[in-house]
């Protein structure tokens, strides 16, 4: 069994070659918090863009990680342009991860699909988080929460692609996704388990690998084993689901959320498929949950 703490994110962090981490606004208390954590638990070196003379008002007495070299800060005249410098520093490869900091998502994603300095790749952006829920053996990854917001077959594909790569990252080598909907049968009249079932056949077929893909599964018979032995369901994937990949962004969302709100889980997100991961964490997140986005984020890069 792996290790299943998000704290073990942050020892792999680590133990990695040094991820520069561009920071699009970070003039931003929780964002400085989080980048002062990370270089309390010994990982990253950062290029904070934006505002200088209130990011160095933020950093007050960490101000010697600036001078110790681990804290670059580039001024910017604007959110707009603090977004600008950042990608432009992650597509010339000055750094290796992209994180938001005080700047709303549509200015930093409109920056990422730049045609001439932007991050992508030609595949689907996708929303990627990892969650330590309590007395749960493992993690439970959840895609896409916050990016697509009705995806179809091609695009699911692509998100599921995305989340195994992640999970390879964090140690998960042939991770089980299940696509979820409200049953386990293939009805017409529900569009999401005949995705389940085209994504289920793909995976058989060898066009999605490195992972085993089945369903549709509804939530219960995804994640517990006793659940799908009462139901009789027989697959590998069922009760042992490693990937949970929703229908649509509003069942993301909310999945999303119960876990944090309802089940108290720990959880890292990030946004995968472009050039280099990216730390999109909202300004409700804790400082704690975008230290976890920033060591998966850097496990990603490898």
């Amino acid at each position: 069994m792996h290790e299943m703490k998000l704290e073990s994110l942050i020892t792999k962090a680590t133990q990695l070659a040094e991820a520069t981490v561009a920071v699009a606004a970070a003039e931003d208390s929780e964002v400085i918090k989080a980048v002062i954590q990370a270089l309390q638990s010994g990982f990253g070196q950062f290029l904070l863009y934006g505002d200088e003379p209130k990011i160095y008002d933020l950093l007050g007495e960490y101000v010697h990680y600036v001078e110790s070299g681990n804290i670059r800060i580039i001024h910017a005249d604007s959110k707009a342009e603090a977004a600008e410098l950042a990608v432009r520093a992650v597509h010339g490869n000055e750094a290796n991860v992209l994180m938001k900091g005080n700047v709303p998502t549509a200015t930093i994603l409109k920056a990422v699909l730049h045609k001439e300095y932007g991050l992508r790749t030609g595949n689907v952006l996708s929303h990627v988080a990892v969650f330590e829920v309590p007395n749960y053996d493992r993690y439970i990854i959840v895609t896409d929460a916050a990016m697509n917001i009705a995806p179809d077959l091609q695009q699911k594909a692509e998100i599921v692609a995305n989340a195994v790569k992640v999970a390879k990252a964090i140690g998960i080598e042939k991770p089980k996704v299940a696509p979820l909907a409200a049953v386990e049968v293939v009805n017409p009249a529900m569009p999401a388990t005949i995705d389940a079932a085209a994504l289920s056949l793909m995976s058989q077929r060898g066009q999605l690998t490195d992972c085993i893909v089945d369903g549709p599964l509804a939530l219960d018979n995804a994640v517990s084993i006793e659940s799908a032995q009462h139901k009789g369901i027989r697959s590998e994937v069922a009760g042992r689901a490693d990937i949970l990949l929703v229908p649509n962004i509003e069942t993301g969302n909310v999945l999303y959320k119960s876990l944090v709100y309802f089940a108290n889980a720990k959880v890292g997100a990030i946004i995968a498929g472009a050039k280099a991961p990216i730390v999109l964490t909202s300004r409700a997140d804790s400082a704690e949950s975008k230290l976890y986005s920033l060591a998966l984020a850097i496990c990603a890069t490898n």
